[in-house]
């Protein structure tokens, strides 16, 4: 009987873990949101002109591409673990001057793919009308 009873107290104090957070069960896909699934399958078939939306944490912050259109660069690292450079024209939207390693980010832009996760760009309004607006939101603010 005892044992039941110790049985049954671990089955609730799973329960009540897993019902705080789902996420700890499930496949690493069911665990990521549909953007990271977007960008992942984007990946894999090596596709580009995709507009995508998500979120992820700056890993790394790249020096300024200054030849040509200014770009802010730097790599985000998504929930799924997949890596994103994003190229954030700076001629054209405002530059994130406190963005540190760390930080998370969200984002909307066109993906590009290459061999390395892939590129975010038109993370900025289109001053042509041409493209469909994009940004980033950090800390509260938007930069378009």
């Amino acid at each position: 009987m005892k044992k039941l009873l110790v049985g049954i107290a671990i089955g609730f104090a799973l329960y009540a873990c897993f019902e705080k957070n789902p996420n700890l069960i499930g496949s690493p896909a069911t665990q990521h949101s549909a953007s990271d699934q977007q960008l992942a399958s984007a990946y894999n078939n090596r596709q580009s002109d995709i507009q995508v939306r998500g979120s992820g944490e700056v890993i790394n912050i790249l020096p300024d591409d200054t030849n040509g259109s200014q770009h802010q660069k730097f790599i985000l690292e998504l929930a799924s673990g997949q890596t994103l450079l994003v190229a954030h024209n700076i001629d054209l939207a405002p530059r994130i001057n406190t963005l540190r390693e760390g930080d998370a980010i969200e984002f909307y832009g066109e993906y590009e793919w290459n061999a390395q996760g892939g590129v975010l760009h038109w993370t900025h309004h289109d001053p042509g009308g041409r493209h469909e607006n994009g940004w980033l939101k950090f800390e509260g603010d938007t930069y378009q």
